[in-house]
């Protein structure tokens, strides 16, 4: 009798024994995902599994992220190639490669790239003499000074009860008692100074002040005083309205005020 009680005793040890190695295996990681793209956003689902630590590499040469399921917006469309590197609570490193397409959404504005080519899109207006705009090195730099004022404008068409979002990139330094705005109105500029519409965006010394600098995304600078939030239009009427761009002053900075990268895009 106790031969076979020692027996099933062993047999219990054996099985509970391989039964707690099997609960101690621990599963092995995957690194996947999908996502979700509107525009230059995506929206990125994290579908990795038995993992603890994730880094997303963008494909654009940003900072990569540690977010479970992050968002990223791109600056330019095109395709990326997005990894997702985990690590597994096995200790392993598992890492899934996708590539992911984004587009922009369509640019009402034409030539907002400033190239070379883009000079015909646009019509310069001279107030007073002492200040030019002209493309250069892929930029619209306003130049010069003496109280001159110019600017440029082109025409484009809107539909009615729909918002778009007005943008563009600006830099420069050194200015002193010096304006610089932008307006969508739907009357055709003249030779008078243009309000139609109100500024959408504005720069200003007096704001601002002299001899600063200021580089990056119009709408994001801390360069106005009166145009914060204004660059949301929305339109009573489908047609044409004109972009207007103009500026002046005293001195406009020994490297002038330049803009790129000029966008009207629907608002999503």
């Amino acid at each position: 009798m106790k031969r076979i009680i020692s027996n099933i005793l062993s047999v219990f040890l054996i099985v509970s024994c391989m039964s707690c190695q099997k609960d101690e295996e621990t599963p092995a990681a995957t690194a996947d995902f999908s996502y979700s793209a509107s525009n230059l956003s995506v929206a990125f689902a994290n579908q990795s599994t038995n993992s603890r630590y994730f880094s997303w590499n963008f494909g654009d040469d940003t900072e990569a992220s540690t977010a479970m399921s992050p968002t990223h917006s791109y600056e330019e469309e095109g395709t990326y190639n997005v990894s997702l590197t985990t690590i597994g609570r096995d200790g392993t490193t598992q890492t899934k490669t996708q590539a992911v397409t984004v587009t922009a959404p369509l640019n009402l504005v034409n030539g907002g790239k400033m190239n070379t080519s883009d000079a015909s899109a646009w019509t310069n207006i001279t107030y007073s003499s002492g200040v030019t705009f002209a493309i250069e090195n892929g930029k619209m730099l306003a130049k010069g000074g003496g109280w001159g004022h110019a600017g440029i404008y082109q025409k484009l068409s809107v539909v009615a009860g729909k918002t778009y979002v007005l943008d563009m990139t600006i830099s420069g330094g050194g200015a002193e008692d010096t304006w610089f705005e932008v307006y969508v109105g739907q009357s055709a500029p003249g030779t008078s100074d243009y309000t139609d519409g109100g500024k959408r965006l504005a720069f200003s010394t007096w704001c601002y002040g002299n001899n600063k600098p200021f580089e990056g995304l119009f709408s994001l600078q801390n360069i106005s005083c009166d145009a914060k939030g204004k660059n949301i239009i929305s339109f009573a009427q489908s047609g044409d309205v004109y972009l207007v761009i103009r500026g002046g002053g005293s001195n406009l900075g020994s490297s002038g005020i330049s803009i790129d990268n000029i966008t009207l895009t629907e608002k999503q």
